[in-house]
């Protein structure tokens, strides 16, 4: 490979356009130092790329592989006001037959939709579960279309597939898998075989109708619909078999025949292979080095390629797609922006999955954006990283031009965490998205449990044994500072606006030594940021809710203040928010105990949906919801 400097000009970068194909600075052959930010540099040649990526598995692997279960095996895994329930302009009323009020996906960004296994555009409801695609008329509470989706040559596994909807068209995405090898590697994809991450489009204009298909090697990692336009993101690891050495082989002879093995390996054994289907039309292909960046400090163990649809087109395509030779677990997007976060990792250092480590070897976040602003393959605009480890997707927020980050540093291992958090704020000059202030030393010794960003406040809590909820004045990006702090017992997971100066948390209450006791959702009042308070909760000792890890289970209706959220013995626990008070409102059950997942709002109806199927109530009830249909699965 050829030696060169990285380029740091952002011409070169903004030129690569993510990749489009012309030449670029060639990659450094020895992986950047510690500070240095997580540039992205393209090849001139695909052996130059092959080069690159052999040189920074040789240094990654070990004698017994790439350690199954390190982060060389991942899992396959600033909003300003609440949001309201969609309302219609006339002139879209008129064109859609007056669509009824009716609640979306719950979502981090207005303008960026995220795929969950139910959508509503008010005139249907479309869900996603066993494999089958049902379509519900909400108006006539009847079935009025079903798919099944088992038929492409692997039937989905439980909760895999989730989708996002776009006028007549739907984009079912189901997760895939690449198959590890007992040494950590992964396995190629058996020609036809079910592995890869699949994305079928529907055509809903009448009866269900499947006009597309897509698959690529790797994982699903996130999703996101701006406009007409979805932008996939999927994971990949390198399809590397090492040789299997005879008894007696010392490690230093294991890890030379593991070199050697990368070293015979090509382009294919890390270039994501795609096939496609249009109707009778088909075809593939493999991501090309055109279409190839690599971070200076890459483990050449992982690629994460981004794809871009148009649901508009009727047609699915290649997906345009662009890939990065680097890592990330979370997803974050914005109207104009997406980005791809995870913790760093470097060649010959390869960590397990969530390792923290004392504060002055933390390995950090990295950090990536691209513009998403115009329709198509997004633009490549700038790298950095930040101390510590992310929580979730709700630990970043885009605000006026700047990214504010919440991370986790140091160890909480043992009797004695060293563990405390902070929140960075970045702004973008040139290719680099540089800190320009940043508060720390919050939590010490606990971690992160829940972020949520309001314009220029910030909302932080921390738990080990007590909750502070942090309230953070973000307003001058150069001198964040928290403003107050409220310690209660118990933790937030999952914090949502609820009007000016309310924040409602769903979490755990906790005893004085931390130990959960039970489902918690609290009101608190934080209009003065110096003093926020808890103004009332709701406590159901024993229970837990899926909206403590999946945000999308989670349903508020601003007008009404009904608070909808699933609960662990399968039903649906309704709430109302009043005043300064949160008023039990009942809950619906499924036959069968069946568990409810999702909760959403039409024409001011309650549906529900589990595996059993779908039911209707009106939550107006005076004695708690009153059903009006169910409509059975099967």
């Amino acid at each position: 490979m050829t030696r060169a400097t990285v380029t740091a000009a952002v011409g070169t970068l903004a030129a690569l356009t993510l990749l489009a194909g012309s030449a670029a600075a060639r990659p450094a052959p020895e992986p950047a130092p510690p500070t240095a930010a997580p540039r992205l540099v393209s090849f001139d040649t695909c052996a130059d790329a092959l080069a690159r990526l052999r040189a920074a598995a040789s240094a990654s692997v070990g004698p017994w592989g790439f350690q199954p279960g390190w982060r060389t095996g991942f899992a396959t895994g600033g909003a300003g006001e609440p949001l309201a329930l969609s309302r219609a302009g006339d002139g879209a009323r008129a064109a859609q037959g007056a669509t009824p009020e009716h609640s979306g996906t719950n979502v981090h960004e207005p303008g960026a939709d995220e795929p969950d296994l139910v959508k509503t555009d008010g005139r249907r409801i479309v869900t996603v579960t066993g494999g089958v695609l049902r379509v519900v008329d909400p108006a006539t509470r009847r079935t009025s279309g079903r798919l099944d989706l088992t038929g492409d040559d692997a039937r989905p596994g439980p909760g895999e597939g989730s989708l996002l909807l776009h006028g007549d068209r739907a984009l079912v995405l189901l997760r895939g898998s690449t198959p590890v090898l007992p040494n950590g590697t992964s396995a190629r994809r058996p020609a036809g075989g079910p592995t890869g991450a699949r994305l079928l489009l529907v055509d809903l204009a009448g009866r269900p109708a499947l006009v597309g298909t897509y698959r690529i090697d790797g994982s699903l990692l996130d999703a996101r619909l701006t406009g007409p336009t979805a932008r996939v993101v999927v994971r990949s690891q390198a399809r590397l078999v090492f040789p299997e050495p005879g008894d007696g082989a010392t490690e230093a002879q294991r890890l030379a025949a593991n070199r050697a093995a990368i070293g015979r390996a090509d382009l294919d054994a890390w270039l994501p292979a795609y096939d496609w289907t249009e109707g009778d039309r088909r075809g593939g292909g493999r991501v090309g080095c055109d279409r190839l960046a690599a971070t200076a400090d890459t483990t050449g163990t992982a690629l994460l390629t981004v794809l871009s649809f148009d649901l508009a087109a009727g047609r699915l395509g290649d997906g345009d797609p662009v890939s990065v030779a680097g890592d990330a677990d979370t997803v974050y997007g914005t109207a104009g922006s997406l980005y791809l976060a995870g913790q760093r990792q470097r060649p010959g250092q390869l960590r397990p999955r969530g390792w923290g480590g004392p504060a002055g070897r933390d390995p950090g976040t990295a950090i990536y954006q691209f513009d998403t602003r115009a329709p198509g393959r997004p633009r490549y605009l700038a790298a950095g990283t930040v101390p510590g480890t992310l929580l979730d997707q709700y630990a970043l927020s885009e605000w006026q031009g700047h990214l504010r980050v919440a991370t986790t540093s140091g160890d909480d291992r043992g009797s004695r965490p060293t563990t405390e958090s902070g929140v960075y704020v970045l702004t973008r000059r040139g290719d680099l998205l540089t800190r320009v202030g940043a508060v720390t030393g919050l939590g010490r010794g606990e971690r992160i449990h829940s972020v949520r960003y309001l314009g220029p406040t910030g909302h932080v809590v921390t738990f080990r044994r007590t909750d502070p909820l942090y309230t953070l004045d973000l307003t001058d990006p150069a001198a964040p500072r928290v403003t107050g702090e409220l310690k209660i017992t118990g933790y937030s997971a999952y914090l949502h606006p609820a009007g000016p100066g309310r924040l409602l948390g769903v979490g755990q209450e906790a005893d004085a030594d931390g130990r959960a006791q039970g489902l918690q959702v609290s009101l608190f009042d934080v209009a003065d940021p110096d003093r926020p308070t808890r103004l009332a909760r709701h406590h159901l000792p024993g229970a837990g809710s899926a909206v403590e890890f999946d945000p999308h289970a989670f349903l508020y209706d601003p007008g009404t203040g009904l608070v909808a959220l699933p609960v662990h013995d399968g039903g649906l626990l309704l709430l109302r928010v009043a005043g300064a008070t949160i008023v039990p409102a009942g809950t619906v059950t499924h036959p069968g105990r069946a568990p409810v997942s999702r909760s959403l709002l039409v024409g001011g109806v309650l549906w529900t949906v589990s595996d059993a199927g779908l039911r209707a109530d009106d939550p107006a009830g005076v004695a708690g919801p009153v059903r009006i249909a169910w409509l059975p699965a099967t």
